[in-house]
């Protein structure tokens, strides 16, 4: 699922529109694995009589799992899914929340620098944080952008792009 075409203004194009890297969703998918697999051990070791205390017991097993669940499978996913980095021709954007939602618009005229930086597992993911300065606030950075060199370079011929365009108006 894209960003929604409806929320860009009249003859504005999508250049990049990316959600953040799936290596966010790593650490949590691993504990709710864990969380799973130690709910299927407690379960296995309840004993085979049909007991109040067995049903106690799977019962807080239950409820543990979906805990679990919801903190570290849902939750992540959920806001993974709804963060949106889109670069149009016209400006940045950047949304994110699901029941409160924020975003942030960085007009192109107003970039000053974008600078990326990635360490050894970022680049073993190819993944990054982008970073870019406008002209009246601090450097604005951007976690977890997949492909962030590519991403780097096409912003900075946008930018490169839209310099000689108005010197040329």
């Amino acid at each position: 699922m894209g960003y929604p075409e409806d929320h860009l203004a009249a003859g504005e194009n999508i250049i990049v529109n990316a959600r953040p890297h799936w290596k966010r969703l790593i650490g949590s998918g691993l504990l709710f694995l864990v969380g799973t697999g130690l709910a299927i051990f407690l379960y296995s070791l309840l004993g085979p009589e049909d007991s109040t205390t067995n049903t106690v017991l799977t019962i807080l097993i239950v409820v543990g799992w979906l805990v679990v669940a919801v903190i570290w499978g849902f939750i992540p996913f959920i806001r993974w899914f709804t963060t949106h980095f889109v670069i149009t021709d016209r400006r940045i954007m950047f949304r994110t929340g699901v029941i409160t939602r924020q975003g942030i618009d960085i007009p192109m005229a107003r970039i000053n620098s974008v600078q990326f930086r990635h360490g050894l597992i970022d680049r073993a993911f190819k993944t990054g944080t982008l970073v870019i300065e406008s002209a009246s606030d601090d450097p604005l950075e951007f976690n977890d952008i997949p492909n962030v060199e590519a991403v780097h370079k096409m912003l900075y011929e946008e930018l490169y792009d839209e310099l000689h365009d108005d010197g040329k108006n």
